[in-house]
């Protein structure tokens, strides 16, 4: 349960779900991730600190820039731990399960 909190705490920010969407196009610098959602580098670099810590974001240095990618495993992990905590009936398969 703890982990499934932490979660929805790093998810809860908005400026990290911009990131988010941003890194699902390609690779960035942290100067092309604060050009595109307006804040500033160190903000910028503060949540990728955070989304990084959290095996959501990757870093490789090329020459000057350190170029962030999204762990597309880490988040399909957290996507299926969010899923399994949705007990509402909104997703097609609880609504499958309630009619057997």
């Amino acid at each position: 349960m703890k982990k499934t909190a932490e979660l929805f705490k790093i998810l809860s920010v908005d400026k990290r779900i911009e990131i988010i969407e941003l890194l699902k196009k390609g690779t960035m610098n942290v100067n092309a991730l604060a050009k595109k959602i307006r804040i500033t580098q160190s903000a910028v670099s503060q949540h990728l600190r955070v989304l990084r810590a959290a095996g959501f974001v990757k870093d490789k240095r090329e020459g000057y820039w350190i170029n962030y990618s999204l762990d597309r495993q880490a988040l399909e992990k957290c996507r299926q731990r969010l899923n399994s905590t949705c007990t509402c009936g909104c997703l097609p398969e609880a609504k499958n399960k309630k009619k057997k």
